[in-house]
């Protein structure tokens, strides 16, 4: 999409293109056998798109089931789901148990110690707390030991003050080794034959995310996936049951021209004098820096797209600037539109250009666009 270079935004903004979102979720469903709920993963304020709009265009699309990283992320998609099943990811601190409890979040429990702890707070708030079991299956991070997940089973079983809701594991390296990943799931279905059948299959079931999402076979006894940065426009690792889905890019990252000015030959730039002039050059001063979202390491490395042309980035990037070289646009002007992640006319920096050029991932690259850059939405529905 070419950009309107005198749009009066701020000095630096990220768009959501909603309508992309939404075919992205649409196509996400349409993969998905019949038997597979959707798991939308909205942490992190939806990977930097922003919980809210996010969340509402998930319940317009027909997805009603949510993931979040904490009580905290919970409340605030409680607030804008109020009949969605909401689950926290990790681990529930003692002081938030109340909390999550009285907003109908199903808390992941590793050991007999959380089970006892939210046992004794729905008690006391005369209630039931609903529960999922977490399995360490190689990842190493939450989760009761696979070969000990038996005992913690039967203790949500028949703790009367919880209401067992699932059973989940995550695989640490979907991404890169399939045969890591398929120990991972052998040691996940071996540790779920310690659960009843018929127990079992009124459980929510889910070990993939959007890297490890494969064919379901008939016998494993998974019933869900969480879908994350694969809605946000990430595209599906090979192998998966969505790769041949093609999803569209969302969020588009922009910032402003905020001074030019010619410099002489031999001028170092920025910070540190990591960069000299080779030559008399127009310089432009980019009005966001790392305080934005821009990481360091595209210090003298990413370039950024101004006019429809690349323009590279030279010195180091400090808090609030980034300095390009524009020789090649003698007629750029203060204000006009510099893009950092999307199109601008025939040309696009993509997730994953960025990210190559700043030695990130798309995860952490989305999420560290800062708060102090406002949210601009395109395609919002007016309920």
């Amino acid at each position: 999409m070419p950009t309107d270079h005198s749009t009066p935004f701020p000095r630096a903004w990220a768009e959501i293109d909603l309508p992309a979102f939404e075919r992205n979720i649409g196509k996400i469903k349409a993969s998905l056998p019949p038997r597979i709920r959707y798991i939308a993963v909205v942490k992190a304020d939806a990977y930097g798109h922003g919980a809210m709009h996010i969340v509402e265009r998930l319940l317009q699309c027909g997805v009603d089931s949510f993931a979040v990283a904490n009580a905290r992320e919970g409340a605030d998609v409680r607030y804008v789901a109020p009949q969605a099943e909401i689950a926290i990811l990790g681990p529930t601190l003692p002081e938030e148990i109340p909390s999550a409890i009285a907003e109908g979040l199903t808390v992941a429990v590793s050991n007999a110690g959380e089970i006892r702890a939210l046992a004794a707070a729905a008690e006391k708030m005369e209630t039931r707390a609903r529960v999922n079991v977490a399995v360490d299956t190689g990842m190493g991070r939450m989760g009761v030991w696979h070969e000990n997940a038996a005992e913690l089973f039967r203790a949500a079983a028949t703790e009367k003050a919880l209401d067992w809701r699932g059973v989940f594991t995550h695989f640490s390296s979907a991404d890169t080794s399939p045969e890591y990943t398929a120990l991972q799931r052998a040691r996940f279905v071996a540790a779920l034959e310690a659960i009843p059948p018929r127990l079992r299959e009124r459980l929510t079931i889910h070990a993939d995310n959007s890297a490890g999402l494969e064919t379901f076979s008939r016998e494993h006894p998974f019933n869900a996936v969480r879908a994350g940065i694969l809605q946000y426009g990430w595209k599906p690792a090979p192998g998966s049951l969505f790769e041949k889905i093609s999803p569209e890019p969302v969020l588009s990252f922009r910032s402003r021209v905020g001074l030019t000015k010619t410099l002489p030959a031999g001028t170092p730039v920025s910070y540190n004098r990591t960069f000299t002039l080779r030559k008399d050059a127009r310089i432009a001063v980019i009005t966001a820096g790392y305080g934005d979202g821009i990481p360091t390491a595209a210090s003298n490395r990413a370039e950024i797209l101004v006019r429809g042309k690349r323009v590279p980035v030279i010195g180091r990037v400090t808090m609030d600037q980034t300095i390009v070289d524009a020789s090649a646009l003698p007629e750029l002007a203060v204000g006009e539109t510099a893009t950092l992640i999307g199109a601008d006319g025939a040309e696009r920096i993509g997730i994953e250009e960025f990210c190559a050029r700043s030695d990130c991932i798309p995860w952490e690259a989305l999420v560290s666009i800062t708060k102090r850059v406002p949210r601009v939405y395109r395609g919002l529905r007016i309920q």
